[in-house]
């Protein structure tokens, strides 16, 4: 394919992709820049002391830090549907607008109502925030071609490994600063309203609909999906049952699930880890909390590169490339955790660095398995996106839960060890199963017209019986050549 036809190196495509890695980083210093601030809200001698500090137990912290996953799960179906029917440019404006205000609020609902009026905000922003996953994913299936499809995506969900490593780094400071442990949320809600400004006056939902790009990049971008004049405009019904039947889609919901858990105990663990065990104080306990998330940000882009390579080079399918990184990205953490578990704080640098490794490791899980729900479907993939991450979002409501129930005593290693052994168990199994069943090949069922009248024994043999075969197998021979 030449130049000309490929379209613009540098184009809208990639502007799209730069406005949803800020959503994701803006959005996500928000969700997670509370367990720093849980720390400095209950410990005042380890950060500004001019500030309200609270005496909450380790169950009531609990509750805090798994609060926001009992709403983000409730929307993430929902998300699926409402993502299509009122577009991406809507669905991505709505949650983060409300996490800039509830940001803003927080100070003053906590003042007032304690730890129950946190879960409560936190419940609420989970509810808003559960939109944005399958919003993201649908927009990246909307706006890149198969060729970018690596780059674009991992680039885009970096973000959540920046805004890892600005919640972590940046909490700890602000709160030893003049705002105190408020300025956290401050600073969040400053943030998010922003993103919000830039995304009303770039953002599109689709290449036809941009009023940005160019003639050429947007007729790459819909030939290079086969798409035909109005496809933008069409209700393409989902295929539930073949979905649901679907033996790679069940391995890549197990999957991500795995990934899920994982997530959820090394962002909101971590600084609880460091605070008992290693027995660090606020400060350093943020700034040492964000290396892990630093290796991994950094550590995305070297899984992009060896693919961009390997796929270039023809060195193996897609499906193997995926299956690769993602055991490199899973069973190496796994290995990394088990080892986490038998050091104290006398071997703090030690433990440091293997938390680092392991999350630099872990950063190939984009590329691994993510990109994998747009390789499978690209016509349903928010849905899929919103399955897949409604599902894989249930543990991390529960693992705070079950560590609040394990860790009795912060300061106990046998106890952090039981939790970072269990992380590592299902690292393992999840990855295993994607390596059998798990696959990136086009499915059947992502064909425009896979659940047209020719798919239905009540229509009744004719002509038009005779004809929609013949299209059904050029859609599969297009999924084929894909």
């Amino acid at each position: 394919m030449s130049a000309e036809q490929k379209g613009p190196v540098i184009g809208i495509r990639h502007l799209q992709a730069l406005l949803l890695f800020l959503a994701i980083v803006v959005n996500y210093t928000a969700r997670l820049s509370v367990s720093v601030a849980v720390v400095a809200m209950t410990d005042a001698e380890t950060t500004n002391p001019d500030f309200p500090e609270y005496e909450w137990t380790n169950g009531q912290k609990s509750y805090v830090l798994s609060s926001f996953y009992w709403g983000y799960i409730v929307t993430q179906f929902p998300a699926g549907f409402l993502v299509r029917l009122f577009g991406v440019k809507a669905m991505l404006l709505i949650p983060t607008l409300a996490t800039a205000i509830l940001s803003g609020l927080t100070p003053y609902c906590v003042s007032w109502g304690g730890w129950q009026a946190f879960c409560t905000i936190r419940i609420v922003e989970g509810l808003f925030q559960g939109l944005i996953f399958p919003s993201i994913h649908e927009h990246l299936a909307k706006w890149s071609p198969p060729e970018d499809r690596n780059r674009l995506g991992a680039f885009a969900y970096s973000g959540a490994d920046c805004g890892s490593v600005l919640a972590m780094a940046s909490s700890g400071l602000i709160a030893n600063g003049s705002m105190g442990w408020p300025g956290i949320f401050y600073v969040s809600a400053g943030t998010c309203g922003l993103w919000c400004l830039l995304w009303v006056a770039l953002g599109a939902n689709n290449a036809p609909s941009s009023r940005l790009i160019g003639t050429r990049e947007r007729e790459h971008i819909e030939r290079s999906m086969k798409r035909a004049d109005g496809f933008h405009a069409q209700n393409i019904p989902v295929p539930w049952r073949a979905i649901w039947t679907s033996v790679p889609f069940y391995a890549l919901l197990i999957v991500r699930s795995a990934q899920g858990w994982a997530n959820s105990t090394m962002q909101l663990q971590t600084p609880s880890y460091m605070h008992g065990v290693l027995e660090m104080d606020i400060k350093s306990n943020a700034l040492y909390s964000a290396l892990p998330f630093l290796a991994m940000w950094g550590m995305t882009y070297v899984y992009l590169v060896f693919a961009d390579v390997a796929m270039s080079r023809h060195w193996m399918s897609l499906t193997t490339l995926r299956k690769s990184i993602n055991t490199v990205s899973y069973w190496g953490p796994a290995a990394a955790l088990i080892g986490i578990g038998f050091l104290d704080k006398s071997q703090a640098s030690l433990a440091i660095a293997l938390m680092t490794i392991n999350a630099g490791l872990n950063a190939g899980s984009g590329i691994g398995s993510i990109l994998t729900i747009i390789d499978m479907s690209p016509n349903h993939s928010g849905m899929l996106m919103a399955i897949a991450n409604g599902i894989g979002n249930i543990f991390p409501l529960l693992t705070p839960l079950l560590v609040g129930v394990i860790v009795t005593d912060q300061g106990s290693r046998s106890q952090w060890q039981i939790v970072f052994g269990m992380t590592a168990v299902v690292f393992f199994f999840g990855n295993l199963v994607y390596l059998i069943w798990g696959t990136s090949e086009q499915q059947v069922w992502d064909a425009e017209d896979f659940l047209s009248p020719r798919d239905s024994e009540c229509i009744p043999n004719g002509p038009q019986m005779d004809l929609k075969p013949m299209a059904g197998t050029q859609a599969k021979a297009d999924i084929k050549t894909t």
